[in-house]
């Protein structure tokens, strides 16, 4: 397969300096470049799956009625974060 080139990207002049000052040694600008896209590009393909995957366990839950309301939770939550501040109190004094 041959390769493609990325379209050039227009940048400020401090920019470049302060880009050019991070690259690691024998690395070229080219080189940065497409390893920032690349991590960018997996990034993206991450998301992308975490919130496919977010909407299939809410459509699941809705279906099942297995999930705990927020209320619930958010109430178990808040006296766990009580407890440990009492605990915490009571080491101290």
């Amino acid at each position: 397969m041959k390769t493609a080139t990325l379209p050039p990207v227009r940048v400020a002049p401090d920019f470049r300096q302060e880009l050019e000052g991070v690259l690691e040694e024998g690395e070229t600008l080219s080189q940065f470049v497409e390893s920032a896209v690349r991590s960018v590009v997996e990034r993206r393909k991450h998301q992308a799956e975490f919130v496919r995957r977010g909407i299939a366990a809410i459509q699941e839950t809705r279906l099942t009625g297995s999930g705990i309301p927020a209320e619930q939770v958010v109430a178990r939550l808040e006296a766990k974060l009580n407890a440990a501040r009492q605990a915490k109190a009571r080491r101290r004094g």
